[in-house]
Order: structure tokens, then C-alpha cells, then sequence
């Protein structure tokens, strides 16, 4: 009979650093939303190259079946003018539709559109339900336009000055309170830097 065998004691292990990577990284990342949620910051702002640049280059057929104009780029010069991003398909649109008819009678600027990616019959279907408040409708069917505007969806909505440099990019529907005390001051400050 043999000598039962001994073990030996297992070493302790030891918790290696790269252990703690996980837990480091989730504190920083906790770290950096606090502090964002904390700074007063718009968590729904999402910054435009666009601004204080020029418009970009376009020139968009009118949606068939309204009694308004295509829409390019020599069209914003001269007036401020808010170019609204929208489609037939999108809900926040139709929601801000309200809003976009009670602006367009205002004559110190001028509200045209960008028909993005939709279907004519169906955007002059939605345009004959709720009204037509543009003054002109460039079709982009393609989304190509709205790749050169940076658009990350609909609606989009922006303030371009006399000279056709963009000043402000409203992301979102327009609500009656947003108008208020976002896009409104936006416009204001336009006309005002307009003469």
C-alpha cells in the first residue's frame, strides 16, 4: 500500500489588472453621461457642419401635382428663408404640419421644403390632406439632396440667411413650445442680422 499522495495547496490567484479593464471602462463611461446629463448640454442637439457655411449646391424638380415651384440653391439668396425637411411617411411631420402652416404666412421670410425620399403621389396626397405651406417643393427622391444638407432624418429644419449661409439647423418636429424658445429666437436673430 502506498503513502497516499500529498497535495500540495493551490496558490491563490491573483487578480490580474486586466481583470479590472471591464469595470474601469463602464466607470468612465458612467463618468461621462453624468457629467453630459449635468452640464446643461441638449442631448438632442447634434451639431451641422453646415453652419455658417454656405447652402449647398442643388437643384430639385417641384413635386408634380402642387401649384409650386422646385426648389435650388440660387432660391436662398436674397430673403431668409427656412428650408423644412419632411416626407409623407415620417409621424413627427405630421405633427408639425400645425405649426408650418401657422409660419407660412409670415412675409419677413420664406418656408420651402425638401420632399426626402418619399413618393410624389403619396407627399401630394399628404400635401392635399393637411394643407401646403411651402413656397416652393424640391423633390429628392433619391436622398441625395439630404446627404449634402447632412439630414439624419425628418423632419430637419433650416434657418438660411440673406446671403444663403445656413445659421441654424432645428432637428425634430416644431412644436408650438420649441418654436417658442428655440427656432424662433434662430429666425429672429437672422432677420435681425438681415437689416
Amino acid at each position: 500500500m502506498s503513502a497516499p499522495e500529498e497535495t500540495s495547496p493551490r496558490p491563490a490567484r491573483r487578480l490580474r489588472p486586466i481583470h479590472l479593464l471591464p469595470l474601469v471602462l463602464f466607470a468612465a463611461l458612467a463618468a461621462v453621461f453624468l457629467f453630459r446629463l449635468q452640464s446643461g448640454v441638449n442631448p438632442e442637439h447634434i451639431p451641422s457642419a453646415l453652419i455658417g457655411k454656405p447652402a449647398p449646391v442643388f437643384d430639385l424638380p417641384p413635386l408634380e401635382g402642387t401649384n409650386v415651384g422646385g426648389l435650388a440653391r440660387a432660391d436662398l439668396d436674397g430673403e431668409v428663408t427656412l428650408v423644412n425637411v419632411f416626407a409623407s411617411w415620417c409621424g413627427p411631420c405630421r405633427l408639425e404640419h400645425p405649426v408650418l402652416e401657422a409660419l407660412a404666412p409670415d412675409p419677413r421670410f420664406r418656408l420651402v421644403g425638401i420632399n426626402y425620399k418619399d413618393q410624389p403621389a403619396n407627399a401630394v396626397r399628404f400635401l392635399n390632406e393637411l394643407g401646403n405651406p411651402y413656397d416652393a417643393i424640391g423633390t429628392d427622391e433619391s436622398g441625395r439632396a439630404g446627404i449634402e444638407w447632412g439630414v439624419f432624418g425628418v423632419p430637419e429644419t433650416f434657418v438660411v440667411d440673406r446671403q444663403g449661409t445656413v445659421v441654424y439647423k432645428f432637428i425634430g418636429p416644431i412644436t408650438p413650445e420649441r418654436l417658442e424658445s428655440q427656432l424662433m429666437p434662430e429666425i429672429e436673430k437672422a432677420l435681425g442680422a438681415a437689416g
